[in-house]
């Protein structure tokens, strides 16, 4: 099965910038696709199944005409005879006709349902591997701006929809069509002015979708995908916060963002329904479902005037059989409308995603770097739609084998450091470099191997402490998975784990502290042995039971399995940490403030030295006690 398409390559290497960083202003514009075109695209082998799909479902809605055609033989059989039907003779054989066309069209729209699903479960499988292969090589950072429940919605729920759009609206919108041009052709094949009055039905519910479904009606469609993606988006955080809900004994309105989704989408459905769509919908229906208002009074008109009689009348029948065609076709032209709409929205989603940064390849051959140093030049970075830089003209070194602290007030810049160091982002301006080479030029595999981190926020897989820990090398054995846990300090953790380390983390009650779960952090980190750790307030959610057997798996992580000091960079608020650090850097609103040793920057009296001595009060600080007191 091919899992990658030419739509999806083509996507990404768009998305991906240059070298450089410069846009291709002098690439050729590529004249815009039509949005089924571009979703057939997905489908890769299959895609002539669903042109054949569709002539199928063409050809069996035509031949479904063909009944009718029997019962206008019967009536003008009928009417020439009357009253002594007996001598019809030609009756038994129409009816086996229209029998045998009827099964016929089913047969053929059967045939033409296979196809098209066989195409679009191709198409849904290609988009959600495409999108999910283009997500796995984006940029880390991307998923920090971007809501989990917003991308499921579009890798799965466009996919999803997708599937039913090209398995069964684009074949019925391929019948609607053939429908519509075979009923217009019957309605002039016997008495064209007859076929007129019907024809004014059919122009005025035409009309009256219009009405519904363009211009504003295409402008609801996007708002209505928008408000499903935020109800989704919303919905995740407000599910994640539910503890939180308990905890305060707060209501659903606690979550303000979730209701006020709902309450939007509840509002522009109902406008739309009964503003928009009340009167034309209404009239619409009315005008398809009684379209012998239309014949009748033409038929009082025109019948004293009619020479033959019977064959006319026969006519008269034949439309009034017909017309009760005209509802269903008007129903699949607007099925039309809507199949376009949904198409526009999925494949304008679907490319917003594959049009995600990625971490891209160096153009020509990588570079190995020399050591395992970590310097920043001169850096610049603002996140997208920011509008001042989150880091401003940075510079520092962090010598191979050294430890390097980020501190400062919050807000200044350090996680975002962090983060440039194994390309959660691409600097703007300036460069960060390892082993004395940019990062953007290292294939960034051999980047990811480099590099280690251990993060505030870390979640464990519902797997076994095993797998997790193995997470961070999957060829791993069970011994080398053992000996990262004790130099971890894991041993506690896996001592009192019902199964030890085949215990599935998150079953069977099995659920583990901040802590715990940091201590299995810098486990991962260890087994990865990777020369440069890049940790980020890894203390945060510590005890101090916890913080002190995490100081101690740092001294075991700041040492490689070959003896060799890594290099570590990291981010802590509880300057304790970061006394014996080989040097502190001092972020503040993005820019270095300060940097040097801890003795020396106490000496200096600045930033940092203020920030001390306010951590000296808090470490200080009690509770009062029953006097009232405050020590």
């Amino acid at each position: 099965m091919s899992a990658q398409v030419s739509a999806a390559s083509t996507a990404q290497a768009a998305s991906a910038p240059p070298a450089s960083g410069a846009p291709h202003r002098n690439a050729p514009k590529q004249k815009q696709r039509s949005p089924i075109a571009q979703l057939l695209d997905f489908a890769g082998g299959r895609k002539p199944l669903t042109y054949v799909g569709c002539a199928l479902s063409a050809i069996s809605m035509l031949v479904s005409f063909a009944p009718y055609v029997c019962i206008w033989l019967v009536a003008r059989d009928l009417i020439a005879v009357a009253p002594n039907w007996g001598a019809a003779s030609g009756i038994a054989t129409y009816g086996w006709w229209a029998l045998g066309f009827s099964v016929l069209s089913i047969l053929l729209y059967f045939a033409a349902l296979m196809c098209t699903h066989l195409a679009a479960f191709r198409c849904a499988s290609n988009m959600r591997k495409s999108t999910t292969d283009h997500l796995m090589h984006a940029s880390l950072g991307y998923f920090d701006t971007h809501a989990s429940g917003a991308l499921r919605r579009v890798v799965d729920g466009c996919a999803a929809e997708t599937e039913g759009l090209l398995a069964h609206k684009l074949p019925d919108t391929a019948g609607s069509v053939a429908m519509v041009v075979g009923m217009l052709a019957m309605f002039f094949v016997f008495d064209w002015r007859l076929g007129l009055a019907c024809l004014a039905a059919v122009a005025l519910s035409i009309a009256c979708m219009m009405k519904m479904m363009g211009g504003r009606g295409m402008d609801f469609m996007t708002k209505y995908q928008e408000s499903l993606v935020k109800m989704n988006k919303t919905g995740t955080e407000y599910v994640r916060g539910i503890p939180v809900v308990k905890v305060f004994q707060q209501t659903v309105y606690s979550f303000k963002a979730f209701h006020d989704a709902i309450e939007e989408f509840t509002q522009l459905a109902q406008d739309y329904a009964v503003k928009w769509c009340q009167v034309p919908q209404s009239l619409s229906l009315t005008v398809i479902n009684a379209v012998a208002a239309f014949l009748v009074p033409l038929v009082i008109l025109l019948a004293p005037g009619e020479a033959d009689f019977p064959a006319f009348l026969a006519n008269v029948a034949f439309y009034a059989i017909f017309c009760a065609i005209i509802p269903t076709a008007m129903t699949r032209v607007m099925f039309i409308s809507d199949a376009l709409q949904t198409s526009q929205d999925a494949v304008r989603r679907v490319n917003e995603v594959l049009a995600a940064p990625v971490i891209a390849a160096p153009a020509g051959a990588p570079e190995t770097p020399a050591d395992n140093s970590v310097e920043f030049r001169d850096v610049t970075f603002a996140y997208e739609g920011g509008e001042v830089p989150a880091l401003s003209h940075v510079s520092f070194a962090v010598p191979a084998g050294a430890t390097v602290a980020l501190v400062g007030p919050s807000g200044g810049g350090k996680t975002t450091a962090a983060s440039l160091v194994p390309r959660f982002w691409d600097v703007d301006a300036g460069s960060v470099l390892v082993g004395g080479v940019d990062v953007r030029r290292m294939d960034p595999h051999a980047l990811m191997e480099h590099v280690a981190f251990v993060f505030q926020a870390n979640r464990l897989f519902k797997q076994s402490i095993l797998e997790n820990v193995r997470a961070a090398r999957p060829h791993a054995t069970r011994e080398e998975v053992m000996a990262a846990l004790d130099a971890a300090q894991c041993a506690d953790i896996v001592e009192k784990m019902p199964q030890g380390i085949d215990t599935v983390v998150g079953a069977d009650g099995v659920y583990l502290s901040g802590g715990e779960v940091q201590r299995l952090m810098i486990a991962r980190a260890i087994l990865k042995d990777a020369p440069i750790v890049v940790l980020d307030e890894a203390t945060a959610f510590a005890d101090p039971e916890n913080e002190a057997l995490i100081q101690a798996a740092f001294k075991r992580l700041a040492v490689s399995a070959d003896g060799r000091r890594r290099t570590m960079l990291m981010i802590a608020h509880r300057l304790s940490t970061v006394v014996n650090a080989d040097a502190i850097v001092v972020l503040d609103r993005g820019r270095v403030a300060e940097q040097g040793t801890h003795a020396q920057l106490l000496a200096a009296g600045g930033i940092y030295a203020r920030m001390w001595a306010d951590y000296e009060r808090a470490v200080s600080w009690k509770i009062a006690g029953a006097s009232g007191e405050v020590a």
